[in-house]
């Protein structure tokens, strides 16, 4: 019976895990919300959703956590769909289309701890705040430095750059503070 049996557990991590062994350098091409077109391969998609997956980790997604993401289909996405499931997370796709009010019930029926959204929905997600923010402990705004908008959320939720992320290092360095903690450090600017 043994020879009928896998070697490995099926999961959606090895996917990625055989297209980057296999395919590293076939393309993956993804329309951005701006129209632009960004190009990446299998084998860098794999690199960055390992980086991505010790990141949410350390913001304290653990398995069996939930992720909320209001994003469209991006390299982004497809990064964070392997990473988070890959950690034994779940990767909770919301549908932006909806009510705020039905949005605000999904999310905290579903527990998730933390909300992961394109920069289009950056508006739906800081009125989504604070309506979760018994669960959700940080918003991720999934694009560069340069294009972060910019949001204030509730005190208490931390909103992070998805590309200083996975970038590596040290955490605190990369993310971006906004909302409390930036009004704090005015308020403690000598004047």
């Amino acid at each position: 019976m043994f020879g009928l049996m896998q070697q490995q557990p099926l999961l959606v991590s090895s996917f990625i895990q055989h297209a980057a062994r296999n395919h590293g350098s076939a393309e993956v091409v993804s329309r951005l919300g701006d129209d632009t077109i960004h190009r990446t391969n299998y084998a860098e998609v794999e690199q960055r959703s390992r980086r991505l997956v010790r990141v949410l980790q350390r913001l304290g997604v653990e398995p069996g956590d939930r992720v909320a993401t209001l994003a469209w289909n991006s390299h982004r996405h497809l990064e964070l769909y392997y990473a988070v499931s890959g950690m034994g997370a779940v990767c909770h796709t919301v549908n932006p289309r909806l009510a705020l009010d039905d949005i605000a019930y999904i999310v905290n029926h579903a527990e998730d701890v933390v909300l992961i959204a394109d920069t289009d929905f950056a508006g739906l997600a800081a009125s989504l705040v604070p309506f979760v923010r018994g669960n959700v402990r940080a918003v991720v705004l999934l694009t560069d430095p340069a294009a972060m908008p910019d949001v204030t959320l509730a005190p208490g939720v931390r909103l992070l750059c998805y590309e200083t992320l996975p970038a590596g290092g040290n955490r605190e360095r990369h993310v971006r503070y906004r909302g409390a903690h930036r009004l704090a450090r005015r308020a403690a600017a000598p004047a």
